[in-house]
């Protein structure tokens, strides 16, 4: 069972299957099977750096010295995977993305923010942004307008395979 089905209790990570927990520094703290055990030093879990921006949840892959890129004035509106590299997510959306992501100009002249993640399986994950004060039909409406950048992307990843 992956850990990210897991639950907090305290001020721990719990294995939602055999209960086993661990502190934020990824220290096995408890295994339930085994109550009078100290958990050796040797269990441990990878940890990464989290920090919450304007809304959205950041991992760093590696340590980073600066924090996240600031997102002021922006909402988190939508998530959607294309089975697509970025590249053909970038040439979808006529665009680069950058430490601030891709300002994409959708076909309905909206603009839109897409953050891309690119995946190990060559999938991208696309967090799509508005402007906080976007009403609700535009948000409708670029919630559309994604789901044809991805499948526009998924075209396009197609050709090129």
């Amino acid at each position: 069972m992956r850990l990210s089905h897991g639950f907090v209790r305290g001020e721990a990570l719990s294995c939602i299957y055999h209960g086993w927990s661990y502190t934020r520094t990824g220290t096995c703290l408890r295994i339930p099977a085994h109550p009078g055990l100290t958990p050796p030093e040797t269990i441990r879990l990878e940890t990464q750096q989290v920090e919450e921006s304007d809304g959205v949840i950041w991992v760093a892959a590696e340590q980073l010295m600066a924090g996240p890129p600031r997102l002021e004035g922006l909402a988190p509106l939508r998530s959607l995977v294309a089975d697509a590299g970025t590249e053909a997510v970038e040439a979808a959306a006529n665009g680069k993305a950058g430490p601030e992501g891709l300002v994409w100009h959708a076909q309905n002249s909206q603009t839109i923010r897409l953050l891309l993640v690119p995946q190990d399986n060559g999938q991208t994950l696309i967090h799509v942004l508005l402007d906080n004060d976007t009403c609700l039909a535009a948000r409708i409406a670029a919630s559309r307008a994604s789901e044809t950048l991805r499948r526009m992307a998924e075209e396009l990843q197609g050709k090129a395979s």
